[in-house]
């Protein structure tokens, strides 16, 4: 997406001090942070290269200037893969491989696993496919499929909203990967779309997708309250499926014999007698 690169470098050398990286501090700076000509100093670069970089009209960029930038800027693993992604986006013409539908033996896998709530999202956190017990979780059914998408349903959705106590830390999580997402497929038309239509409409989500945090939300634990099941404490894993790597399998895996997990399994019986 345009100027990602630029914004994203210029808010990484906000958070970094000068005297952090043995510079002096010159007393009272405009903006925070490192300046250019000393990002450009400390990774070894012409300050002239690195504005044009910054700006996005510079020339192909090499591996080891991309590395020393990151160094300088203290990014982590995931921030330097997304800074290489930023840095070099697809030729004009050129398209990336967009994610085919999912295919019918994950969709069966879904369904076995009867006691996990399991769905798989595409790269713009579209809903792609679901299992009965995240459908009675989460309601994707109910849901069009123009909005069948995580971060829509997150931002602009009330009753979404007040599912989750930890609504901050989850909408931070949930808007750091999505950006991470829109670095690696800057044509995809749908993530656009996604990210215009949250723009548009949500304040909290301006504001979070203004600091340029990049993180792959790939484990952790999300509180969920549910209108049934009542307060849901739900681990997560999130697998990339190897031959559709733009497809995430997400799976909810409470430990056997738990609160959460016998809810669980009384959330299925109550969604198998409704249906």
């Amino acid at each position: 997406m345009d100027g990602d690169l630029g914004n994203f470098l210029r808010s990484r050398r906000a958070r970094i001090q000068p005297e952090e990286v043995g510079l002096p501090s010159h007393g009272r700076r405009r903006v925070p942070g490192l300046r250019r000509e000393e990002v450009a100093q400390l990774a070894g670069v012409s300050v002239d290269y690195y504005i044009r970089l910054e700006q996005g009209r510079g020339p192909s960029v090499s591996d080891a200037v991309l590395d020393a930038i990151a160094r300088v800027l203290r990014l982590d693993e995931t921030e330097h893969a997304y800074l290489y992604a930023v840095a070099r986006p697809p030729k004009k013409g050129e398209r990336r491989r967009t994610a085919p539908r999912v295919r019918p033996g994950i969709q069966l896998l879904l369904d076995s696993m009867e006691r996990t709530p399991a769905f798989v999202l595409g790269p713009a956190m579209d809903v792609l496919a679901w299992n009965t017990l995240a459908d009675a979780l989460l309601g994707f059914s109910r849901i069009t499929p123009a909005h069948r998408n995580t971060a829509l349903q997150l931002f602009l959705d009330p009753e979404v909203h007040d599912m989750y106590p930890d609504w901050a830390a989850v909408a931070a999580q949930t808007v750091a990967h999505l950006r991470l997402g829109a670095g690696s497929h800057p044509e995809d038309r749908r993530l656009r779309e996604v990210v215009g239509e949250l723009s548009l409409k949500s304040e909290d989500f301006r504001r979070l997708w203004a600091d340029h945090q990049v993180r792959a939300c790939m484990y952790g634990v999300k509180r969920v309250r549910h209108p049934v099941a009542g307060l849901l404490t739900l681990p997560y894993e999130s697998l990339v499926l190897p031959e559709t790597p733009d497809h995430t399998l997400v799976a909810y895996t409470p430990e056997s014999g738990s609160e959460t997990a016998e809810r669980l399994t009384l959330l299925g019986s109550w969604a198998s007698t409704s249906a």
